[in-house]
């Protein structure tokens, strides 16, 4: 039988003809297609400002600069993300560290943070920004985050890199009723794709000038921000050292295509949520938990094995149910135990959460085009590997 990946994207005709229609079009790159893919994503988050460019490892990257996060800073998130969660930090000269996760969640845990802030405001050595990450497409508990920052004025960076379509407290994620910056992630395993592609959403009018200009060079045609007056209409400055993090117009038009399918790629998701919870029940597993302040974009279907009821190791279970064709992943290996991270002076044990989570999940196969058939076969393929 044919094998099923963990995840996949879903290319409609209408995805396709949007693309085709730009390449018949005056403009693949810097032309109104980006801008109307903006004013797509930010309508439906209910956000001031989005601002698109070519992966959400440059939103990161991007919002920590625009934040002026620099040499001498800290930066704290979560051990259970990607590493371009931490990375984007050490992309600014900043000093990256980790609060442990809640071991429901799988989120950065409140409580963790907050004993973590006394022990840092007692020593001065308080972050700059903390980058809650919503894992899986599960919101992090940003209403407790945003408080615990404000006392110390600490800005967020949501990284909702998994959670497009997920909602908090009744809100879509990224309406920036918590988070100074939002990211999104458009890579082709998430919700909606550009292909590569992210998004910076933002209620504040400077920050989005700013991320604007630093995604195209630090370059600035706006007059206000100039050193001086202008030689003549061809004239630009750059104001600031930038970057071409830019997203293409054709990019942009398969994502304002895809935006539009949102509705029917969550309900699809949270449909095979309820069918695979319904279904593992009574395995020797843990099914993922649900906050009662948010609901999750399933980006992720993750189980966590419960080793003192099975004869196999984690490994042997993961390897055998790729064996049988089911393409389960782990998300994630804890950023700190990367030997990159570890010259930093990071070791097993400083996150004992994280650790524990790794030692025991596999994602399970979970994507809007995935059938119940196969479904039934991830299902049955647990079963025998797990009986």
């Amino acid at each position: 039988m044919k094998p099923i990946p963990y995840a996949r994207q879903s290319i409609s005709d209408a995805d396709i003809a949007a693309v085709v229609a730009i390449l018949r079009s005056d403009f693949l790159t810097q032309g109104p297609a980006v801008e109307r893919f903006e004013r797509r994503v930010a309508e439906h988050c209910g956000a001031r400002h989005a601002i698109a460019v070519c992966n959400a490892t440059a939103a990161l990257h991007l919002a920590c600069l625009a934040l002026d996060v620099g040499p001498g800073d800290r930066v704290w998130t979560s051990p259970n993300t990607f590493v371009a969660s931490a990375n984007c930090a050490r992309y600014c000269g900043a000093t990256p560290d980790f609060v442990d996760i809640d071991p429901r969640t799988y989120n950065l845990s409140v409580g963790e943070l907050a004993r973590r802030l006394e022990i840092a405001a007692a020593a001065g050595t308080l972050p700059k920004v903390i980058i809650p990450v919503d894992f899986a497409g599960q919101p992090a508990e940003l209403a407790a985050i945003a408080e615990l920052a404000r006392r110390h004025g600490i800005r967020i960076i949501e990284d909702a890199s998994h959670a497009i379509g997920a909602v908090y407290q009744g809100g879509p994620v990224g309406d920036g009723r918590y988070a100074d910056v939002t990211v999104f992630s458009f890579h082709p395993v998430k919700i909606v794709t550009t292909g590569e592609g992210g998004m910076l959403l933002t209620n504040h009018d400077d920050l989005a000038r700013r991320l604007r200009r630093l995604r195209t060079h630090g370059i600035t045609r706006d007059p206000s921000e100039m050193t001086g007056p202008g030689q003549g209409p061809w004239y630009y400055e750059q104001v600031e050292l930038g970057w071409n993090y830019r997203l293409t117009d054709l990019q942009a038009a398969l994502g304002e295509s895809q935006v539009q399918r949102l509705p029917e790629f969550m309900r699809r998701r949270a449909e095979l949520a309820a069918r695979y919870d319904r279904l593992l029940a009574g395995l020797p597993l843990t099914r993922p938990w649900q906050h009662p302040d948010g609901s999750s974009a399933w980006h992720l279907y993750v189980i966590q094995l419960d080793l003192t009821r099975v004869t196999r190791s984690h490994r042997d279970i993961f390897t055998a149910l790729r064996s049988a064709g089911i393409g389960v992943n782990l998300h994630y290996i804890p950023v700190h135990l990367q030997p990159d991270y570890r010259r930093l002076g990071f070791a097993p044990g400083d996150f004992p959460a994280a650790e524990t989570y790794y030692e025991r999940a596999i994602s399970l196969p979970m994507f809007y085009e995935l059938t119940d058939d196969e479904q039934d076969r991830v299902v049955d393929a647990l079963h025998q590997v797990l009986g």
